[in-house]
């Protein structure tokens, strides 16, 4: 995959089955634990746990019209990573993380432009859309610059299921955001 214009040594690939146990250490690192409060993505005051379980990676992994992408250097080959996928003929991003102490500068922004590409170009679909969780007020602002908009559609956290995470917080919902492509 090509290079980021902004970060010249960046480059992108498609994640493998290999990458599954890299993938959800990286994840977990960025959301959760003392780690996480390295960056400014931490969930780590509203969830415990996993913040990815390894059967619905590997589930995202080979499914048609979905990928994982992972963003790297020569020198670090997995720096942050974001899954892509069709999902009802618009393009869905989540998964999104870059290492904690390497957030901040611009890799986070150079993969989802990347992803967003992937779901434009490749797969022709029309709008990007996520889910945030809507006490993430800093991550939405983040996401609003880059052209999202709150689409006031709000889905329940799935409290309960463990795959997700072990809520520290009764009131957790997610939001979803939406952009044209």
């Amino acid at each position: 995959m090509p290079a980021s214009t902004i970060h010249p040594a960046l480059h992108f690939r498609a994640a493998t089955l290999a990458d599954r146990d890299a993938l959800v250490a990286l994840v977990t690192s960025a959301y959760r634990g003392e780690t996480s409060r390295q960056g400014w993505t931490t969930e780590a005051d509203l969830l415990d746990g996993p913040r990815i379980a390894p059967e619905v990676l590997e589930h995202d992994l080979t499914r048609p019209r979905s990928r994982v992408v992972v963003a790297g250097t020569p020198e670090m080959p997995l720096l942050a990573c974001a899954h892509v996928c069709d999902e009802g003929g618009a393009g869905y991003f989540g998964m999104f993380a870059v290492r904690p102490e390497r957030q901040g500068g611009g890799i986070g922004d150079a993969l989802l432009r990347e992803c967003e590409r992937i779901a434009r170009e490749e797969w022709q679909l029309p709008r990007m859309r996520m889910t945030v969780i809507d006490l993430r007020e800093e991550l939405i602002a983040w996401y609003e610059r880059r052209g999202y908009r709150r689409t006031g559609i709000k889905k329940p956290f799935p409290y309960g299921d463990e795959r997700f995470g072990r809520p520290r917080r009764p009131d957790l919902r997610f939001e979803v955001l939406e952009k044209p492509l």
